[in-house]
């Protein structure tokens, strides 16, 4: 085992004693509903995406009654998550896309996710891990920003942070993992005024 590796699984021990619950942060209640919320938190925080999401999914909950709504419709709803006009169009495509090749369901392989409008491979991540306990290692810019603070990734790109995370942790730990990552950093390792004197993992590995 190398030091990186010694230090990743010791990294991993100190966020299993400061986060042990890691409940999804984005409110669903199916695959659909959840696939919808990760496409809309791009680039937007997911509080803001759980106070949008319940009036779209009073209206459209699933794809059948998302593809009644027009693109215009689905745009005004979900406006405050930025990116309307491109998120609109991408939900009601992949909505119609679900109906007719998959039955009106979510598919199960990261692939065929990846090919959805709007759906790139951490929101396809996110959905093999999170609904299909599939392992995967989603990097969002707060997991490749820790994992270079932390020295675990040279921090190059998202691909190359999900790799080198990957070849560190067990397979097993990564779906726990990533959101371990992301509510550490939001509570005690932020990206703006950071002190890493007071930071858990930055004050002895930072």
């Amino acid at each position: 085992m190398t030091q990186k590796q010694i230090k990743a699984l010791k990294i991993r021990d100190l966020l299993d004693h400061y986060i042990p619950e890691t409940p999804i942060p984005l409110h669903h209640k199916d695959a659909y509903t959840l696939l919808i919320a990760v496409l809309l938190s791009a680039q937007c925080t997911d509080e803001r995406v759980n106070k949008t999401t319940p009036m779209l999914f009073a209206k459209a909950g699933n794809p059948y009654d998302m593809i009644k709504l027009s693109i215009e419709d689905i745009e005004n709803i979900i406006r405050p998550c930025g990116l309307a006009p491109a998120k609109s169009k991408a939900i009601h495509g992949l909505s119609k896309i679900l109906i007719d090749k998959y039955k009106g369901s979510v598919p199960d392989k990261i692939e065929l996710l990846e090919e959805l409008p709007g759906v790139g491979h951490k929101t396809a991540s996110v959905i093999m891990c999170q609904v299909f306990d599939v392992p995967a290692f989603p990097v969002d810019t707060h997991i490749h920003r820790l994992a270079h603070r932390w020295k675990l990734s040279n921090g190059k790109s998202v691909t190359q942070t999900e790799k080198d995370l990957k070849k560190l942790f067990p397979e097993s730990s990564w779906n726990k993992l990533h959101l371990q990552m992301i509510y550490f950093g939001r509570k005690y390792c932020p990206a703006r005024g950071h002190d890493s004197a007071n930071c858990p993992i930055c004050s002895i590995y930072g």
